[in-house]
């Protein structure tokens, strides 16, 4: 029993919390050393095992095929996760080098191909010297970093492994925009859709068609950037204008031919309307249809639909169907817009006023 015992002192805590687990030690982790060995020990003599067998089993090597290693992985852009195992023979090497703790460096390397970091940027975080695993705080998200193995020993650093660069990423969205705009026109009658495999560059009529099956009401006059305001019936000539916008006021006589002070004369314009954007994903391989007409999916199974969006209600009716037909899913959209003044007209249709 003493000779078993004095075998036992001789392993590490990491072994024998090992053998504590096995033997059914219960609180093992909350114990010290002393109270393992005995308890180890106890177990044993109640279950009548031979000690010196399982002092074989626990001197010999636990993998010494093991290589040293440790791996990065960022989980947030606040925290990264880190495990490592640490090959006997590297252990030893480092301990008969008069190792102390066992540390993580974290080495902010962001732009840098030589494998240095940059100034002031380096971190050492201590660890348990039996654990495999350790959360780190990352100090600034979008960026690369590595994480480098080893033992401290006073002011000396015993290396044992690198780890691979990483990218942790940004707490925020980017604000880079990547739109691409679907050209389309309004005034173009509905044709049948051509073949498309992108959805960015097909324009076939299915954004009018969208708008057409959506709406409940068009108003026959427009505003905005689809301002077709008819002419005026009265025409130009119902200020005296000519070609170049003067007339007979223009010369400070009225059409008795009597002279006078000119008034001031200007052309002024307003062009102002908006869009509507429906977008979603959903899977690739599924069929979408809004309102009853096939809508094209990216290859990411995303799709962006900018339609008009003129006076009234439009209502958008999104069905995803799978590709065996078995599962559906919908919603729905309302939009309602209402135009309560509209005094605006194009560039092309000022006419000069007088003020």
């Amino acid at each position: 029993m003493t000779q078993a015992l004095s075998s036992l002192a001789r392993l590490t805590l990491r072994q024998l919390r090992q053998m504590a687990s096995d033997l059914g030690v219960t609180l093992y982790s909350r114990k010290s050393k002393e109270d393992l060995v005995s308890a180890i020990a106890e177990k044993q003599e109640r279950r009548g095992g031979d000690l010196r067998a399982i002092e074989a089993e626990l001197n010999a090597p636990s993998r010494p095929e093991a290589n040293t290693r440790v791996v990065f992985l960022p989980r947030d852009p606040q925290w990264a996760y880190v495990f490592w195992e640490i090959a006997d023979r590297d252990r030893k090497r480092a301990q008969a080098d008069g190792a102390g703790h066992l540390s993580l460096r974290l080495a902010d390397v962001t732009g840098i191909q030589d494998g240095t970091s940059h100034p002031h940027t380096l971190q050492e975080v201590p660890v348990d010297s039996h654990s495999t695993e350790w959360y780190l705080p990352v100090p600034l998200c979008d960026r690369d970093y590595r994480v480098e193995l080893g033992y401290r020993c006073g002011s000396n650093w015993i290396s044992l492994a690198f780890s691979s660069v990483a990218r942790v990423p940004a707490l925020h969205p980017s604000d880079q925009i990547l739109d691409q705009f679907v050209p389309f026109s309004l005034e173009a009658s509905p044709v049948a859709p051509a073949p498309a495999t992108n959805i960015e560059t097909s324009d076939s009529g299915l954004h009018e068609r969208l708008y057409q099956s959506a709406t409940t009401h068009f108003r026959s006059r427009r505003v905005g950037s689809e301002v077709l305001h008819e002419q005026d019936s009265m025409g130009a000539d119902r200020f005296g204008l000519n070609d170049s916008g003067a007339g007979l006021w223009a010369s400070g006589r009225n059409e008795s031919g009597l002279g006078g002070v000119a008034p001031r004369q200007r052309s002024f314009w307003l062009v102002a309307d908006a869009e509507l954007i429906v977008y979603g994903a959903t899977d690739p391989s599924a069929r979408l249809t809004i309102g009853g007409e096939d809508v094209p999916l990216s290859s990411d199974g995303t799709f962006r639909i900018q339609v008009p969006f003129r006076d009234g209600q439009q209502v958008y009716a999104i069905e995803a169907t799978a590709a065996d037909g078995e599962q559906k899913r919908n919603i729905t959209l309302n939009f309602e817009r209402v135009t309560p003044e509209d005094n605006s007209n194009p560039a092309s249709e000022a006419k000069a006023e007088w003020f």
